[in-house]
């Protein structure tokens, strides 16, 4: 059993799993119906792990980072599945046992840093509410000595916490709010696209900052985000969502030299390579409603390799290659994703893994 697959508990080697996500499925209620954002999601981390979602806008990836914390509100709401964090399902747990395990088992760096920072409170005392609302009151020296240490692994002078929010930079105020996140060592990172309006060279630190995060933490990490190079640079494995399903889920540098999901390839041709030139393509149309999803695979439509069997019949999520599955009608009648005419074999050359080359997506 390899370290993506579903598990019910410990693996082989006896290491539990921190995060184990077995058939997830959440839904925001409509007039129209119930959306189907997430719909039958299943994957597993281990401590240290690092897991890189991509898609499209509205293919589920943010849903399903909310959903890990229970920080859906109305009119979403977890209508199946499990999430089990350190043994424990979370979809089960009350008010205060989730209170209790937020920040101190599992933190969210959400997007939009200065919409998360209480804007007429200095930085130090928004670090203060949290420790205590864990760990009870403590000493003002010791308050100031885990503030001071918290903002400095994030690479932030200790004067930065006797400022406001709007005193910092857009760079300054996500490394705060990754340094609340932080603060009480959590073994479950959730990171919402944190470089989100953010500069290229921004992006590169903050992603650089949470790296060393996690290194420090040993924590394990799911960085949700739609440009693919910058979360190549940082994850250990890809998982691709579509119309609020897991698609894909490889170690990066497999599913970038040799994407096995049409979806997955066509993204990657999507993105400019520094390699050479070479024409972009987009994916034709558009994502299906997930009120109203066709049979079959949601991808059919737009799928350049869609046969009869794809508009009837759900893909099964099936390991093809040892640590890497793909949910898709062609395997397991095939090794690889077939070549289309006037394509090249690969998205990039195989000796590259991508992560050193920069992508911005376009969706």
């Amino acid at each position: 059993m390899t370290d993506l697959k579903q598990t019910s508990g410990a693996h082989s080697n006896g290491v539990v799993d921190v995060l184990q996500v077995e058939d997830l499925r959440v839904v925001y209620d409509t007039p129209a119906g119930p959306a189907k954002a997430v719909d039958g999601v299943s994957f597993s981390l281990k401590a240290g792990q690092r897991l890189g979602l991509i898609g499209e806008s509205g293919s589920g990836k943010t849903t399903m980072g909310m959903a890990l914390l229970r920080l859906l509100r109305p009119p979403g709401r977890i209508v199946g599945g499990r999430i089990v964090i350190n043994g424990r399902d979370v979809t089960s747990m009350s008010v205060p046992e989730l209170r209790a395990i937020r920040l101190k088992e599992v933190a969210l760096i959400p997007q939009g840093a200065m919409n998360s920072l209480n804007p007429v409170m200095r930085i130090r005392a928004q670090f203060v509410d949290a420790i205590v609302a864990h760990e009870g009151r403590l000493s003002r020296q010791e308050l100031q000595e885990r503030v001071d240490k918290a903002i400095a692994r994030v690479g932030l002078p200790s004067a930065i916490a006797d400022r406001f929010p709007h005193q910092l930079s857009g760079g300054q105020k996500q490394r705060v709010v990754m340094a609340i996140a932080c603060v009480l060592n959590p073994e479950l990172i959730v990171a919402d696209e944190p470089t989100s309006a953010l500069d290229v060279v921004v992006q590169e630190q903050v992603i650089a900052t949470l790296g060393q995060l996690q290194e420090g933490l040993g924590a394990a990490v799911i960085l949700i985000g739609h440009d693919m190079g910058l979360v190549a640079q940082f994850a250990d494995l890809i998982g691709v969502m579509y119309a609020g399903r897991l698609v894909e889920l490889g170690r990066v540098d497999d599913l970038l030299d040799e994407p096995l999901h049409p979806y997955t390839r066509l993204l990657i041709d999507s993105l400019p390579n520094l390699e050479g030139k070479r024409e972009l393509r987009g994916i034709p149309g558009l994502p299906p409603s997930l009120v109203n999803l066709p049979p079959g695979c949601p991808f059919a439509a737009r799928c350049p390799y869609a046969f009869d069997r794809c508009t009837i019949e759900t893909p099964t999520f099936q390991e093809i290659r040892l640590g890497h599955r793909v949910a898709c009608h062609l395997y397991p009648g095939h090794q690889t994703l077939p070549l289309l005419p006037g394509r090249p074999s690969v998205a990039a050359p195989p000796s590259n893994s991508g992560r050193e080359i920069r992508m911005e997506s376009e969706s």
